[in-house]
């Protein structure tokens, strides 16, 4: 076997995305670790090592010595008070300060390092300013700006952009300037991770219950029989879907509240006859309340809108359609996207296609785990693209 080109850590691991990345380009993982004691099973089971735990209870020099550090942490707001009392002060409490102690004891080539979209623009800047300011004081090199990236850029059907942070040690140099062309945008489609529905062991645990398709075809019914210039782009609220009560003082709801709710009571006004036979029907169906009785159409203008046509997920603000050429963002809760075409939903092994995790990947036997640990995960071909930029 030919021998490992560097040395890294994987700090807040969960399932491994940096380790399968990092492997895969001639790392050799010395450490990982993560609190979460199911994700830390999946990690031992895939790649042979035990993570350790809480990562604020591990002294540095209990790490081994490494090359790269690796992590995706979580995002977390900043004392502004720090600006006078100095760096260790801001970040103090926070994982990033974790972070920059253990840069600061092994002084490792390089960093890379992956968090949320909002990084960039959370707390107004501040959180950006103090990650960027705190990373140059240890002595690494870094763009001034977070680069923000998404699979979808790269042809992997899941629209989920995240923030990669790329760091050099000063005297090796500096992190070049990292360019993509978004008009290069290759063109996604969900069926390059989808598996054969016969190829899926008790594929009946992944169907769309009866209750829910008769809900579907209620919600398809509205869509394809209210008159309207283009179909709705705000929420359509069922609650609202009525006269306005004259002893209700909208004024004490945010604007943009009052705002929905105006454009509910117009739909209601111009299709008045159609809507209130349709919700005498509907709310016959044992599902139709909450945000089932909530609807977020942003799947475009369509002749014929039908929501058995595109993707679709259940969320608090209600059910929610996409266009069926990329997924949303997996997120860490059981509830995944629903297949229209294929009326199931999305199979933890797609959902580990999503992430670029090979299918030799051993997910997590219970599947709420699995569902929640893809959703944490880090894509493993995005973390590829800027390793190779930040290593060449």
């Amino acid at each position: 076997m030919p021998k490992k080109k560097y040395k890294y850590i994987d700090l807040f691991a969960g399932i491994g995305g940096f380790h399968q990345a990092m492997d895969a380009l001639g790392g050799k993982c010395v450490f990982a670790c993560d609190i979460d004691e199911d994700c830390r099973k999946t990690y031992e089971v895939n790649y042979g090592l035990k993570p350790a735990g809480d990562i604020t209870k591990i002294d540095a020099h209990d790490i081994p010595e490494h090359d790269v550090l690796c992590a995706g942490f979580p995002c977390q707001a900043f004392s502004k008070a720090g600006k006078r009392l100095g760096f260790d002060d801001e970040t103090k409490g926070t994982l990033f300060f974790d972070i920059c102690r253990i840069l600061e004891y092994h002084k490792p080539k390089y960093a890379l390092l992956e968090n949320v979209r909002n990084l960039a623009s959370h707390d107004h800047g501040n959180t950006w300013r103090v990650i960027h300011d705190r990373l140059e004081k240890l002595g690494y090199n870094l763009l001034s700006e977070p680069v923000i990236f998404s699979p979808h850029y790269i042809g992997i059907p899941q629209h989920r952009e995240r923030v990669y942070i790329m760091c050099v040690r000063k005297d090796i140099g500096e992190v070049a300037p990292f360019e993509f062309d978004k008009r290069k945008i290759k063109p996604c489609s969900i069926e390059d991770i989808l598996q054969n529905d016969s190829d899926i062991p008790n594929i009946e645990e992944y169907r769309v219950p009866k209750e829910m398709e008769q809900l579907i075809d209620l919600w398809n019914e509205f869509l394809q029989n209210i008159k309207v210039d283009k179909l709705p782009g705000f929420p359509i609220w069922t609650d609202r879907l009525c006269e306005l009560n004259k002893n209700e003082d909208l004024s004490q709801y945010p604007s943009w509240k009052q705002n929905f709710i105006h454009k509910n009571n117009e739909l209601y006004r111009n299709n008045k006859k159609f809507i209130d036979k349709w919700l005498v029907r509907a709310k016959k169906n044992p599902l139709f309340f909450g945000a089932k009785a909530k609807l977020e159409w942003q799947a475009g203008n369509v002749d014929i809108p039908n929501i058995w046509n595109q993707i679709f997920q259940l969320r608090p603000s209600g059910i929610r359609v996409k266009m069926n050429s990329f997924f949303p963002a997996l997120v860490a809760i059981v509830q995944t996207s629903i297949i229209g075409s294929r009326r199931r939903y999305l199979t933890p092994r797609e959902c580990a296609r999503l992430q670029s995790f090979p299918d030799t990947f051993k997910y997590d036997i219970k599947q709420a785990q699995a569902y929640k640990q893809f959703g944490n995960a880090v894509n493993v071909d995005c973390v590829k693209i800027f390793a190779k930029h930040l290593l060449k």
